[in-house]
């Protein structure tokens, strides 16, 4: 399930939804043959299949692929609320792509493409999902439910993200969230999808995000980074003019020159954030692009049973 060995076979798929489920498929396929395969009884769909029990809802579809036998099982009630949140602002949308690259190589694509597998987990397991994007103003909103059509809904503004026209969008992340915790009168799970990039005071974003915990929500933040350039720092030895993509500030320098110190302030800030989600309650995950969805899903089922 590494993205680098799934890029070859998946990227053929344009439609977001098919990309999504070709993923999941993947990881429940594994995921019965690996030591997380005690996680299969979450699903709502599938449980192992017994001797002498009826042979009416067997999957034979996944019995070709993991020559294991499971029945389908059918939940007439939601077991779960969750509402996704993402970051659209124009930080998300660096690395700016280039010709050859699929659209999950920036962090705007892969937190879209991440969404859009965990709808499809959810849907699996017949829950609600809803959904949430912000950047310098509330951009979209939608409750949780479990239906198809809304669920198709969902998947349309996704796919808009990665196709709408980037301009320049600082971050009020403060402001939304609360707002976001303001729409959220029931129990879920929260999941941000963020590179937790702001103008903000960081004490103002973990009041915001303490406020979604308000109702006894579960937040799950997966912190969305490129490693390469925003973390490692990594150019060559060539002057370069630094541009912040939203605000248009500039700074020139030799990267080289600056490397160690950057590195040591982005790891102090990760583990700053790390250790206040800690006292929060929040679960932090960061997230490199590149990285695979596996680790994502597993956080996901994880944290899904926790909550449970």
């Amino acid at each position: 399930m590494k993205l680098d060995q799934q890029i070859e076979r998946i990227a053929r798929f344009e439609h977001l939804e098919l990309l999504a489920n070709q993923i999941v498929e993947g990881f429940i396929s594994g995921m019965h043959k690996s030591p997380f395969h005690g996680f299969s009884a979450e699903f709502a769909e599938h449980k192992t299949y017994n001797p002498g029990e009826s042979t009416k809802h067997l999957d034979w579809k996944l019995f070709a692929k993991t020559d294991r036998l499971y029945t389908k099982r059918y939940e007439e009630e939601t077991n779960l609320r969750c509402h996704l949140i993402l970051d659209n602002s124009s930080s998300m949308h660096y690395p700016k792509l280039r010709n050859q690259q699929v659209f999950f190589e920036n962090k705007i694509g892969f937190s879209v493409l991440a969404s859009a597998v965990l709808m499809n987990l959810l849907k699996k397991q017949r829950d609600a999902v809803g959904l949430s994007i912000y950047s310098n103003r509330y951009e979209y909103y939608a409750p949780e439910k479990g239906s198809d059509r809304h669920h198709h809904m969902l998947l349309h503004q996704l796919e808009a993200l990665i196709s709408s026209n980037n301009a320049t969008k600082t971050t009020d992340t403060v402001t939304y969230l609360h707002q976001i915790a303001e729409n959220l009168h029931r129990r879920s799970m929260v999941i941000l999808f963020t590179d937790m990039f702001q103008n903000e005071d960081n004490d103002k974003i973990f009041k915001a995000l303490q406020h979604l915990k308000h109702n006894k929500h579960k937040v799950v933040v997966f912190h969305v980074y490129d490693p390469k350039t925003e973390l490692d720092f990594d150019f060559d030895a060539a002057p370069r003019k630094f541009i912040d993509v939203e605000t248009g500030e500039t700074v020139q320098l030799f990267a080289e020159n600056s490397q160690d110190a950057y590195q040591e302030t982005m790891r102090t800030y990760f583990k700053t954030i790390e250790s206040t989600c800690l006292q929060y309650q929040i679960k932090y995950i960061p997230v490199a692009i590149g990285e695979t969805f596996e680790k994502i899903m597993t956080a996901y089922l994880v944290e899904k049973q926790k909550f449970a």
